[in-house]
């Protein structure tokens, strides 16, 4: 199986960024592990970061013509308003997992809003670093 982790923005500054919130684990650090867990399960994970929403949508659709066949995403700041994002991930048949390093329903009333989770199978949060092996484990089932 073919899986594609999507990071948005700030996302390469793990480690660096509020670690109060985010954790201590560099951005290298969770690469590394989600390759890990790839290598663990027998099946490919890539692992894909931007800052820019349109690297991102660009990326999205890519997944689709490279036979993708599951997606998790931590579109950052982009969750929150990101409609173009959101028709990027609806456009394509592809499982999806979103998922969130914080407990979004915990902080900033703007973090409670997720204009993507409809468009994903599952919403993963409040999790650290360990919510996305648990969006592989998902996509795996």
């Amino acid at each position: 199986m073919k899986i594609l982790v999507i990071n948005g923005p700030n996302l390469n500054f793990l480690g660096i960024r509020e670690k109060g919130i985010y954790g201590t684990m560099n951005y290298e650090g969770l690469v590394q592990l989600l390759e890990e867990k790839g290598k663990e399960t027998g099946n490919e994970v890539i692992v894909f970061q931007s800052n820019h929403e349109g690297a991102i949508i660009d990326r999205i659709q890519e997944a689709y013509f490279d036979k993708t066949d599951g997606i998790v995403i931590n579109p950052g700041a982009f969750t929150h308003y990101s409609y173009a994002i959101r028709d990027a991930l609806a456009s394509v048949e592809i499982p999806k997992v979103e998922i969130h390093i914080s407990d979004i329903t915990k902080r900033e009333e703007f973090r409670k809003i997720s204009v993507t989770k409809e468009v994903c199978d599952k919403q993963i949060y409040g999790k650290g670093i360990q919510g996305y092996l648990e969006a592989i484990d998902y996509l795996l089932q």
